[in-house]
């Protein structure tokens, strides 16, 4: 499929679509919604569908639109995840397409994605913080308490949700990112 084709500006429509309601499953509740990480379910399958290109714009735009639209998540984490949620689409359509087709490489584009995509949101966040957005300090404990510490049950869901949405995908021949 071509790079710009029509269907592909529809499918990176789907996934912010998709970005901006799967966070409502959590009710709204924001620890649940810090802890399961559904807006970057349809980030990181973004990633592997339609590849690099789309998976930045749609991972930046994403919370930065559910922000504006909503309120949650507020602007100053939205921005820090825009930048998060963009090097996850990046990285995973970059290493997707690079990778041999073999299905553990899935799991080792996804691990290795959301090691960068964390990074990047330290990064940003530290910058924000120290630009003085907020009242508070970024330190090493609140970036492990957001980056992995309150995060872990959303790890494991993206490790086991994204894989077989994958897998399914590549047996339907609907991964535009070969």
């Amino acid at each position: 499929m071509r790079r710009n084709s029509p269907t592909n500006v529809v499918l990176a429509g789907f996934f912010i679509a998709l970005g901006i309601v799967l966070p409502s499953v959590t009710g709204h509740i924001p620890e649940i919604g810090r802890m399961l990480l559904p807006m970057h379910i349809p980030v990181l399958l973004c990633g592997y569908v339609l590849g690099w290109p789309y998976g930045l714009a749609v991972g930046f735009i994403t919370p930065l639109l559910r922000s504006i639209l909503f309120g949650m998540p507020p602007m100053l984490s939205a921005v820090a995840m825009a930048f998060e949620l963009a090097a996850y689409g990046f990285v995973t359509g970059i290493l997707y397409k690079v990778f041999e087709k073999k299905n553990i490489f899935i799991y080792v584009t996804l691990i290795i994605s959301m090691i960068c995509g964390r990074i990047v949101w330290g990064i940003v966040s530290l910058a924000l913080y120290g630009l003085g957005f907020s009242n508070s300090p970024f330190t090493w404990q609140v970036f492990f308490a957001g980056a992995v510490g309150n995060a872990i049950p959303g790890i494991i869901l993206q490790i086991v949700l994204i894989p077989a949405v994958v897998i399914a995908l590549k047996r339907g021949n609907l991964i535009y990112n070969e």
